[in-house]
């Protein structure tokens, strides 16, 4: 019997480990695909390569190693976020998930790994790609409330724009960090969805907000002031999961903003009727 049970658990165990080597992620009872790795650029590297790019040179780096499956392991693990409102109607409780990665978008390999600062079009591409969307306002303020490392903000004030600074930050970022695993917040601006995009009537607007300090205060109030192009160290890519598990219910994420009441799990704002950038 207690080789029967042995075996029972040598089971048990060799069969997580085949599910854990999967390059998919199951949430609930949906999952995101992931590509199986085919780059072998690392961190390091790929800020080597980029140091003399431009803008649209570096987002286009990114997206081709991001769709490869060059990111690191621990970027597929998305953590849920759990929300709740009172429907005003019938008084009752409305209960929700949303699933968020870890980090902000990076490109490399588990060993060596780096954020990267791309356009909102690029993140598009790549939330499309796998089935997720960038947060509202409100989600990058739940996140924080939810996140396990909390870090403080530094600011940098010299050539905000360059590729080297957003590799120096980076590595700052990892200083500060020392390692602690889990959901992270408080080290970048988030590119969001609002509905001053829509309101701004300049176009080709990005929305930024965020950056919180140890006491709960973002740095960053909801900016659309910069064109879409401006990237800085500063600015990172959130995935979010499109689907939102509301009250054991999967919902796309866009008709739970298009709906009056729903939306109030996701956004804080009038009106919910920016979903995406175009790209």
């Amino acid at each position: 019997m207690k080789y029967l049970s042995a075996m029972k658990y040598l089971f048990i165990f060799c069969m997580s480990l085949l599910f854990s080597c999967n390059s998919s992620q199951q949430l609930g009872k949906r999952t995101i695909e992931w590509p199986q790795r085919k780059g072998s650029v690392t961190g390091s590297e790929f800020y080597k390569k980029a140091a003399a790019m431009n803008w649209a040179q570096r987002d286009s780096f990114v997206v081709k190693e991001v769709l490869k499956g060059n990111i690191p392991d621990f970027l597929k693990q998305f953590k849920p976020i759990s929300v709740s409102i009172m429907d005003p109607e019938t008084g009752k409780k409305i209960n929700a998930n949303y699933f968020v990665a870890p980090d902000y978008l990076s490109v490399g390999t588990n060993d060596d790994w780096a954020r990267v600062n791309i356009s909102p079009k690029a993140a598009q591409k790549i939330a499309d790609d796998f089935d997720c969307f960038l947060p509202t306002k409100k989600m990058v303020d739940d996140i924080y409330k939810s996140a396990t490392v909390k870090l403080e903000p530094i600011p940098m004030y010299a050539f905000r724009d360059s590729t080297p600074t957003m590799w120096q930050h980076h590595l700052i970022i990892e200083g500060q960090r020392k390692g602690k695993k889990g959901l992270i917040a408080g080290i970048k601006k988030d590119v969001v969805i609002t509905e001053k995009i829509v309101m701004d009537k300049r176009p080709d607007r990005v929305a930024i907000y965020g950056w919180h300090q140890l006491n709960g205060q973002p740095i960053q109030p909801l900016y659309t002031g910069h064109i879409y192009w401006w990237v800085d160290y500063s600015q990172g890519i959130r995935l979010v999961y499109r689907n939102i598990q509301v009250d054991g219910k999967w919902i796309d994420y866009i008709d739970v903003l298009k709906n009056k009441t729903l939306q109030r799990l996701l956004c804080d704002e009038g009106d919910c009727n920016f979903y995406r950038y175009d790209y």
